[in-house]
């Protein structure tokens, strides 16, 4: 008695599976709603805007004065050393100028305190174009993050009708299992009262045994698409949510392939990034042009030097400016402008290689969402058709005027066709998701979100 004791203590400590934890409701918006808060792209992208908009404060950098503050402490009786040093605290003396105060000095020391500053007056333009280049890249990355944010609702709304199809998938399964036990059943009474051989009870036992390995694929398969969906949503994956929504029938508003083409060329965020990266490219290619220009720069500083800590010695300035111009370097520099250049020409020709790559997007999901839209209007006839002839092949089988294979047969094609209706409409929700993520305009706004 006391090991069955200890062994419903072991089994109730045990972790409850899945299926049996309480799991939390949930609406499709509520779940794009999550991905676009918690999935973690959608914060790597997040990031990816921080990160260029510290990129337009750097490019600005040089464009503003440079001012440091320098303080050392330095001993020394380098002749050299300590005569300048005595001229820096304004110290110096006629007896300094002794031959052996010159060769031989006592040591001394120095504190010195410096602020000083270069400013760059004229680069080519090289510093503006590279915060024009900056803003471009963060343009580039803001509609990335447009386009991830659009990525991320279509797989919340992948995953949350996986969800409800794999639960159409059990139920179909379930209900074939019982019509494969119905007709066991009946198939076994047969062979009892001598009407039929052993065959049809072990044929009808064959197909039992399938339904009920496909059920417990299908039982898989949901628990696999609960935690598909719960990774969609940025949630670790054993996390439980129920659909509030039932698998069924809707329709969308159409339009054209020419149409839907025209929208995504003009929608597309991620085309709009290749068009800012172009962009971006110019300003690195006038940068290198720019670099062939003089540069005039300015400078200043205000230094103190003291015998001893605190500003009690003598101080002195310098503030000049300076033009520099390469006369020659190796003909590095329009080497840098032929290859930014080419490498403009390729930015511009892969533009054009990705506008024809959406087009080719445009169409494919467009004729799959045409494709699963007209499955839907056979499966749905093929249903009734399908559990007609089941019903007519039951009775002639429990007549005497069918055999069991040609009941079995007739059960196939009736399972296959209710799989075959909730397959496609399934595919009509995620088509006309994909066609919105083709063109651009997916957002938790879209009608096949919100209806």
């Amino acid at each position: 008695m006391t090991h069955i004791v200890w062994f419903a203590v072991l089994v109730a400590m045990l972790p409850m599976p899945l299926a049996a934890q309480t799991a939390t409701p949930l609406t499709l918006p509520q779940a794009v709603s999550m991905a676009l808060e918690k999935n973690p792209l959608h914060k790597a992208a997040m990031a990816d805007t921080r990160i260029s908009a510290a990129g337009i404060r750097e490019a600005r950098s040089p464009l503003m004065p440079k001012i440091m503050f320098t303080e050392s402490a330095v001993r020394g009786n380098d002749p050299v050393f300590v005569f300048g040093t005595r001229l820096r605290q304004q110290s110096f003396t006629a007896a300094d100028f002794a031959l052996n105060s010159l060769n031989t000095p006592t040591p001394i020391g120095n504190f010195s305190s410096r602020f000083s500053g270069q400013w760059s007056l004229f680069d080519g333009l090289q510093s503006w174009f590279g915060v024009s280049r900056a803003k471009y890249m963060q343009q580039a990355v803001e509609q990335q993050l447009d386009r991830t944010d659009q990525e991320l609702v279509y797989q919340a709304v992948q995953a949350y009708f996986g969800v409800l199809l794999a639960q159409k998938q059990e139920q179909v399964a379930e209900d074939a299992l019982k019509t494969a036990q119905a007709i066991e059943a009946s198939s076994q009474a047969r062979v009892e009262s001598g009407m039929v051989v052993d065959s049809d009870l072990l044929s009808a036992q064959v197909v039992t045994s399938r339904r009920k390995q496909e059920l417990i694929q299908m039982q898989d398969g949901l628990a696999l698409a609960r935690a598909q969906l719960a990774l969609a949503l940025g949630m670790p994956a054993d996390t439980a949510y129920a659909p509030q929504e039932a698998l069924a029938e809707r329709r969308f508003p159409t339009a054209t392939a020419a149409e839907l083409e025209s929208k995504a060329l003009e929608k597309r965020p991620d085309l709009k990034r290749v068009e800012s990266e172009r962009s971006a490219q110019a300003k690195t290619l006038s940068m290198a042009k720019g670099a062939l220009a003089p540069r005039l720069n300015a400078f200043g500083s205000w230094e103190t030097d003291s015998p001893s800590l605190g500003w009690n010695g003598g101080n002195n300035w310098i503030a000049g400016a300076e033009l520099q111009f390469d006369l020659f370097d190796g003909d590095s520099k329009r080497a840098h402008i032929a290859r930014e250049k080419a490498v403009q020409e390729r930015a511009a020709a892969m533009r054009d290689a990705f506008r024809d790559e959406i087009r080719l997007q445009v169409r494919k999901a467009y004729y799959e969402y045409d494709t699963a839209r007209q499955q839907v209007e056979v499966a749905r006839g093929a249903i009734a058709q399908a559990d007609e002839s089941l019903r007519i092949n039951q009775n002639r089988y429990e007549g005497g005027l069918n055999t069991v294979s040609d009941l079995l047969r007739v059960e196939e094609a009736a399972h296959r066709a209710k799989a075959d209706y909730w397959q496609a409409v399934y595919r009509v929700q995620t088509s006309y998701a994909g066609v919105e993520l083709a063109t651009g305009t997916l957002t938790p706004a879209s009608p096949v979100v919100t209806q």
